[in-house]
């Protein structure tokens, strides 16, 4: 079993940069939902959504998967072989969880002069909503069993979460001003200090912040990967809502507006790319649910994105193969994940390319 090195964070990062999630990767990892927590409720369809990634990211791609124990584990290889997932890409490590929002709790990969490096940044439960102590130790405790390979860690003594920062690859961030200056993150620093650690940590060279922007029953304080992505460095797919009368209308129509007024690094306004609305989806309490096409994950060779036996589903899966000529377009039901206020990005986290191999 190999040991891998966890680092203390330097003082600056030469040559330091954030993939652009449609680089290619190494593998996506996963973290299971178990019967230890907030999915019991919801577990058979978690089970079955989880399923179908497996299966479609396997196909393509390495799978990590975290379990929560040895009888998680078996009960995973049971769903991962009824599901025709291709067993022979998938790992699965063993590690206590609180919830399944890799995205949020997982690593963040960045390369620097000697490759990639995978930073370890804390997690406190999306500002102290939940808990978090399990989810907070899991990179640490993948990487002490030897999981990302020779990939070196480093602790960044920073709250931030996957979800929360959008990267064309070329040092642009996008990232909204409700989350990431939310006082239940970093109280400490100012926003000028949030922005330079942000530059610091990733390479960046700009940060670009919107003020705008809602959705229902998030309660990540408005992640960006809920709201727009960036297709390639001069795209932006978006939630636009054209009804008056539904409660988010005049917050992603100033959304849209704000994103007209950025530019690219070469001064040029962005393609923006309007995603479909799908209709309101409650649970059992009548409460409304986070739906939103924008939480799509980018693989090797596909795209997949989330659906929600919505008709707006099929427009979606259209809408973002325009984006994407050069990959498949793949829907994945993803109601049960939004019944925990997540989607299908917020439930994976790429590793790009020589995560966990040789050097």
């Amino acid at each position: 079993m190999t040991t891998i090195p966890i680092r203390p964070a330097p003082a600056t990062h030469p040559g330091r940069r954030l993939p652009a999630e449609w680089e290619t990767q190494s593998a996506i990892m996963l973290t299971w939902p178990h019967r230890f927590g907030d999915w019991v409720d919801h577990l058979a369809a978690a089970d079955a959504t989880f399923a179908a990634m497996a299966a479609a990211i396997s196909a393509r791609e390495e799978l990590l998967i975290t379990a929560a124990d040895h009888a998680h584990q078996r009960h995973i290889e049971a769903l991962l072989a009824t599901h025709g997932a291709q067993r022979t890409r998938i790992r699965i490590a063993i590690a206590p969880s609180n919830d399944v929002f890799v995205r949020d709790h997982g690593p963040i990969t960045v390369r620097d002069t000697a490759g990639p490096l995978l930073l370890n940044f804390r997690f406190n439960g999306w500002g102290n909503k939940y808990r978090y102590e399990d989810d907070d130790a899991l990179t640490r405790a993948l990487a002490t069993q030897g999981v990302f390979g020779d990939t070196p860690v480093e602790d960044v003594d920073f709250v931030l979460e996957g979800g929360s920062i959008e990267s064309d690859g070329e040092g642009t961030l996008l990232v909204t001003a409700s989350c990431l200056l939310s006082p239940s993150r970093n109280p400490a620093l100012s926003p000028a200090e949030i922005e330079q650690r942000l530059k610091t940590e990733l390479g960046a060279q700009r940060v670009l912040w919107l003020h705008h922007g809602y959705l229902a029953g998030d309660d990540t304080d408005g992640h960006i990967d809920t709201l727009a992505r960036f297709c390639d460095p001069r795209t932006i797919a978006y939630c636009q809502c054209p009804d008056e009368g539904d409660e988010h209308y005049h917050a992603l129509k100033a959304l849209e507006d704000e994103l007209k007024t950025l530019r690219t690094s070469e001064g040029s306004p962005y393609r923006l790319v309007p995603l479909p609305w799908p209709a309101a989806k409650l649970n059992a309490e009548g409460e409304r649910l986070p739906a939103t096409y924008a939480n799509f994950l980018i693989l090797n060779g596909a795209v997949l994105v989330p659906t929600y036996a919505d008709r707006a589903d099929a427009e979606a899966l259209r809408t973002l193969a325009t984006c994407f000529p050069d990959r498949t377009v793949i829907g994945i039901d993803c109601l049960s994940l939004i019944a925990q206020h997540g989607s299908l990005h917020c439930a994976t986290m790429q590793l790009p390319q020589g995560v966990g191999e040789s050097a």
